[in-house]
């Protein structure tokens, strides 16, 4: 998973959803992420923009 790759714990899990935390110097930052084979556009969005991390760290090549 990538954000695993780039630092971040699962730290729960309840039904269908995964949350994922990285800790940082002065804040954590935490993401919900739904645990299914295909994500909606809006869905992986949010994630990213959730995560701080460059969309590119997402793309495929």
């Amino acid at each position: 998973m990538i954000l695993q790759r780039l630092g971040f714990v699962a730290v729960r899990q309840r039904g269908s959803h995964v949350v994922m935390q990285r800790r940082e110097a002065t804040s954590t930052i935490t993401v919900p992420v739904p645990d299914h084979k295909e994500l909606k556009t809006g869905t992986l969005l949010a994630i990213v923009r959730q995560s701080q991390v460059p969309r590119q760290e997402f793309e495929t090549e």
